[in-house]
């Protein structure tokens, strides 16, 4: 007997119109479909006419219905797995029953469509060639400006979720670890009725939620700029490459190859060899 297939299903994060065509054929033929919260996740598959089945499958009963779950796909059924809103396991559940799946051997389906990260950074105007993805920030304080110091000189673009409980104590961290005059931006209710992206400094931000009650309300995802570097800095990873390559081969030989893996100038890092080797 085949096995069956385990789809994972983006589905719209606010406006229903934006679910894939591809996206509800697969709902409506598999087996069934694992969802967050069966009362969100219902009204909505009933307005598409979807009739499929539905289980629960969330972050308190995820361990313990895993193995169940893959001994029903090895056994030919078919499972599609979606969140409240986005694509599944973006900060959702579902990670540890897409690795129980590739360990078994079933067959694991993406079926792209909409995430809240890339809808934000699309249209923030902030660098997208480099990004990374938080998910939602430590919920203390103390804990919150640990990470955000962890982060404070990378060069990437930042990406966090956050909920309205918290965007503005989050904001206000921010602001503390990154610098008040940090470029960051704001979209909130992304593809809704009330959806704004707000680009300003994160003392601007601050300032527009605490005179603004309406933006404080939804769903956020926010985007820090980041850190600016010296032309003469080094990326810590350039370092690291360049250690490694110092413990194999002449000094020479170890600059020339670094630079064609980091695309930083020949001479640069050369420099930065000899200095490594003095040390």
């Amino acid at each position: 007997m085949d096995k069956g297939v385990l789809y994972i299903v983006a589905m719209p994060i606010g406006n229903r119109a934006d679910i894939t065509e591809r996206a509800k054929e697969v709902l409506a033929s598999v087996d069934c479909i694992a969802v967050e919260d069966t009362r969100h996740s219902r009204p909505l598959l009933q307005s598409l006419g979807i009739t499929t089945p539905l289980m629960a499958l969330h972050e308190h009963n995820e361990s313990q219905l895993v193995s169940r779950l893959v001994d029903q796909l090895d056994s030919g059924r078919s499972l599609a797995l979606i969140s409240d809103a986005g694509t599944p396991l973006i900060s959702d559940p579902g990670f540890p029953l897409v690795r129980a799946c590739q360990q078994a051997g079933v067959r694991v389906c993406p079926i792209p469509g909409p995430s809240a990260v890339i809808c934000a950074l699309s249209a923030a105007g902030l660098p997208t060639d480099r990004f990374l993805f938080e998910g939602f920030p430590a919920r203390t304080s103390s804990a919150r400006c640990d990470q955000f110091s962890r982060l404070k000189n990378e060069s990437m673009t930042l990406i966090f979720y956050e909920s309205s409980h918290r965007i503005t104590e989050s904001l206000a961290d921010m602001a503390r670890v990154f610098g008040g005059d940090r470029q960051a931006v704001i979209a909130r209710e992304l593809t809704k009725l009330h959806e704004t992206i707000l680009s300003h400094s994160l003392d601007e931000l601050c300032q527009i939620l605490e005179e603004d009650a309406n933006q404080r309300r939804g769903e956020f995802v926010v985007l820090i700029a980041g850190a600016s570097r010296n032309e003469d800095e080094i990326d810590p990873e350039a370092q690291r490459i360049i250690e490694i390559l110092l413990e194999e081969m002449p000094t020479k030989k170890a600059a020339a190859i670094a630079a064609k893996i980091t695309g930083i100038k020949k001479n640069r890092i050369y420099q930065l060899a000899l200095t490594l080797k003095k040390e």
